[in-house]
Formats: C-alpha cells, sequence, structure tokens
C-alpha cells in the first residue's frame, strides 16, 4: 500500500516537473534561455542542445547572446534557431548570435496566459488520473483481502492529500507565469 501512494506521488511530481519544463520553454517576451533547450545543431555527425556547444548569456532584459565555442557552428546554430520557429529572428554579427525578444502585444499576452492555463488544466488532469490509477489499485487489494477497511480509508486520505498539494501547486505555478506574462 505504501509503495502505490509513493508511485502515485511520483507519477504527480514528474507531472509537475513537466509542466515547469513547459513553463520554460513558453516565449514571454524576455530573454530566457532556456527556450533554447529544446533546439540541436548537427555537431559533427550528433544532434547536439545549443547550450552544449555554446555559451548562452543574457545580454539586456530582452536580448540574448549565443556564442559557439567553435566559430564553425554559428551558421547551423542560427539556422536551427530559425527552423525552430519560436517567434524570434537570430542575427549573426560573425562571431555571436543575438536574439532579440520583441515586447508582446496586449493580443499575444492574453493568448499566452490561456496557453498558460490551458497547460495547467492539463497538469491538473494527470494529477487527478494519477489519483484515480491509485485509488483503484487499493480497491483491488481490498478485494483480494490484502488490507483492512482502515487501510482503505488511511490511504484514500493520503492519496487525496497528494492531490491537494499538487493541484494547489500547479494553481500557484499557473498564477507566477500569468502574472509574469501580464506585466508590461
Amino acid at each position: 500500500m505504501k509503495e502505490i501512494i509513493k508511485k502515485n506521488e511520483i507519477t504527480m511530481q514528474k507531472s509537475l516537473d513537466f509542466l515547469t519544463e513547459e513553463y520554460k520553454s513558453l516565449r514571454v517576451g524576455r530573454a530566457n534561455p532556456s527556450i533554447l533547450d529544446k533546439i540541436s545543431v548537427d555537431y559533427y555527425g550528433t544532434m547536439t542542445p545549443i547550450n552544449q556547444i555554446s555559451s548562452i548569456s543574457i545580454n539586456e532584459a530582452r536580448i540574448l547572446n549565443v556564442q559557439p565555442w567553435d566559430i564553425s557552428l554559428l551558421a547551423k546554430i542560427e539556422k536551427a534557431i530559425q527552423k525552430a520557429d519560436i517567434g524570434v529572428f537570430p542575427q549573426n554579427d560573425g562571431k555571436v548570435i543575438r536574439i532579440v525578444f520583441p515586447p508582446l502585444s496586449e493580443d499575444r499576452r492574453k493568448e499566452l496566459a490561456k496557453k498558460i492555463s490551458l497547460l495547467a488544466e492539463n497538469c491538473k488532469v494527470g494529477i487527478r488520473l494519477s489519483r484515480h490509477d491509485g485509488l483503484d489499485k487499493i480497491k483491488k487489494m481490498k478485494k483480494n483481502g490484502e488490507i483492512n477497511e482502515g487501510d482503505i480509508d488511511f490511504a484514500d486520505k493520503k492519496i487525496q492529500q497528494l492531490t491537494d498539494n499538487f493541484i494547489k501547486k500547479i494553481d500557484s505555478l499557473k498564477e507566477a507565469k500569468v502574472k509574469q506574462v501580464m506585466e508590461v
């Protein structure tokens, strides 16, 4: 029974971690190096993430600098960023790639806020599915006579507590991200 609760918690944490990563990859009008995390470049026959072959720094609030350690990769990195379609256009000066993040329009901010809410709701659905799965496994154990009624009540309360805690975490993450997006 304890292992079911622990597996449930691990699954819920993975859902929350996924949401956090999704939020990091959203372009919110500010320079954020993690927006490049999912972009890879062919580096001597191996697809390698940009952050492993270059130095990425924030120059100003809305400008990212990408400086590859191997200058011959400059053009490849520039093309990879363009192909990624993340809504920014890299500028190559021969040594460094500058990525300027334009300010977001009010409509785009509202769109992003909706997307943030949708991602949070999808994560909540995952949390609830995990809860449902855990409760089903516990009911199955009762049916097989492996646990008694008192253990079921304890497990139900524990799983519901986990669910409530993760839902609160999701809501606070969502609120913080929406606030960040709506700031001018």
